[in-house]
């Protein structure tokens, strides 16, 4: 069997909550396709476990305990690991939590520390290494959204609109980051992990196998990334969600645009020909043409 080739090598790779579960996973797949790799975490105990794997491997790592929402922790973090390798090439924001209730039952607090973990948290890291890779005119970022995120799952508000959130962190650094060729994707993974514990059949445990989603991280960080997709992954089966804007419909200054629309929903809404916006101001702009005619 012929060995995989090392698309990674030379690269530096930071996985955020790679101590275990699926950060664990992704921090071994990209160091055995080459990239070095920082594995982050609160517990240093468990970051020292999965950099020794590494090293077990023939590969290189950094273990780094450090929360992500703790800016000063965070900056000293990426400080070590430009020290020890020169640079970042990629970022997987990976950390986060639960704390699942429905709304009626959910105290704001319980909102705010999800929403701080994985918004927040992604946030700080991405601020920590913006400026590296800027200099360097290379950078991946992979933020870990979620289809309780993109489409909603009951007891879940606090993840899913922190999930969602960062889709919309993704498409405005992607913008921002183009012209230095840092290229921002998400990925939204199904796998069994400590956060899904208790859940899940044995046998849907063996098929939601985190190993079987890391390799999705392979296209979102190589040299030849795209940029601003949403990779959805589990049980080795992959997709792309996008987020699309219909073609709609142009009712005009009349008396009762609020009642035409009501009548003509189903038409304003048709997916026929809708596209997925380059920018946010798409909108604008063709709402501003079909009013001028």
């Amino acid at each position: 069997m012929t060995k995989p080739a090392k698309p990674l090598e030379g690269r530096v790779a930071l996985v955020s909550g790679s101590g275990g579960g699926l950060g664990r996973s992704h921090a071994l797949y990209l160091a055995s396709r080459g990239a070095a790799v920082v594995i982050n975490d609160l517990d240093q105990d468990a970051a020292d476990r999965v950099a020794q794997e590494i090293r077990g491997q023939g590969g290189r790592a950094l273990a780094i305990a450090a929360s992500v929402t703790d800016e000063a922790a965070v900056a000293a973090m990426v400080a070590r690991a430009l020290a020890e390798f020169g640079r970042i090439d990629i970022v997987v924001n990976n950390a986060g939590i639960l704390r699942d209730k429905s709304f009626a039952k959910m105290d704001l607090a319980e909102f705010r520390l999800v929403v701080d973990v994985h918004l927040m948290g992604a946030t700080v890291v991405c601020k920590a290494v913006w400026d590296t890779m800027r200099a360097q005119n290379y950078g991946r970022i992979v933020m870990t959204t979620s289809s309780s995120g993109l489409y909603g799952n009951f007891g879940q508000a606090n993840y899913g609109a922190a999930k969602m959130a960062l889709v919309g962190l993704m498409q405005t650094l992607a913008i921002e980051g183009a012209k230095n060729d840092i290229r921002v994707n998400c990925l939204a993974p199904t796998a069994a992990t400590g956060m899904t514990e208790g859940l899940l059949s044995d046998e849907n445990l063996k098929r939601l196998d985190p190993a079987l989603v890391s390799p999705g991280l392979l296209p979102l960080v190589s040299n030849d990334a795209p940029t601003r997709a949403i990779l959805c992954a589990g049980a080795g089966h992959f997709a792309a969600a996008h987020m699309t804007l219909t073609q709609g419909l142009y009712l005009g200054d009349i008396a009762d645009m609020g009642e035409q629309l009501t009548l003509n929903w189903s038409a304003m809404e048709s997916r026929d020909e809708s596209i997925v916006p380059a920018y946010g101001f798409v909108q604008s702009e063709r709402e501003l043409a079909a009013a001028a005619g």
